[in-house]
């Protein structure tokens, strides 16, 4: 959304610091040096590289990111998924084919005035009249993109905070019946549409029933 919109100025945070880390080495204009390939065997000794570095709280270097990227590309439906013990545990994929990219420079520039922070999104430092897009992980089955997770109560927390807030506020999530009840309960203006996309590990593409909640602007 924000590559979308393109702002001068950004503040992205995520509670996941894999990826948080990656988009700052992208500022610096990351480029991969380490061999890309579509193969089995090399994406499980990189998956264990990875999850070493992390072991070793070394999980901040250009080469952790260079591996994050490669492992989301080359993983099974791209997905980013993390054990309770913070392990990266997506399997291979079944691609046929995968474009890679090794050289990042050119985000140098478009990134030079945006900030990326990992934290819990109450710490944020927000002014009122911020706009605020949140795209928190979906009241699915499956949450646990981070170490962390997103359980109901963290769902229920956003919504709240966001409502709180006097600025122009988009929020995204699946339209299940307890986010719907729970945004209009705290007087979001609600847009609904169906998205196809992929759910899960198995690859779904059956359109699925999306929300857009919306304060502060006109609908």
């Amino acid at each position: 959304m924000t590559l979308a919109l393109r702002p001068g100025r950004a503040l992205l945070n995520d509670i996941n610091p894999h990826l948080i880390s990656f988009y700052r080495w992208l500022k610096r204009g990351l480029r991969i040096g380490m061999p890309l390939e579509n193969d089995e065997h090399l994406f499980y000794a990189r998956r264990d590289r990875f999850n070493a570095l992390i072991q070793a709280k070394g999980a901040r270097t250009a080469e952790a990111a260079s591996l994050f990227y490669y492992l989301n590309r080359t993983g099974y439906n791209g997905l980013c998924r993390f054990n309770r013990q913070g392990a990266f545990n997506v399997p291979f994929g079944e691609y046929q084919r995968i474009r890679y990219i090794t050289d990042f420079s050119a985000y140098r520039d478009l990134f030079r005035d945006w900030a990326f922070t990992v934290g819990d999104f109450e710490r944020l430092p927000v002014r009122p009249r911020d706009f605020i897009y949140a795209d928190p992980p979906y009241d699915v089955d499956f949450r646990q993109y981070s170490r962390e997770g997103f359980a109901w109560d963290d769902q229920v927390r956003a919504a709240e905070w966001l409502a709180r807030h006097r600025g122009p506020v988009v929020l995204t999530n699946q339209a299940t019946d307890r986010i719907v009840q729970l945004y209009e309960k705290l007087g979001f203006h609600l847009r609904f549409l169906h998205a196809p996309r992929r759910i899960s590990c198995t690859g779904n593409r059956e359109t699925a029933l999306e929300v857009l909640a919306l304060r502060n602007i006109d609908a």
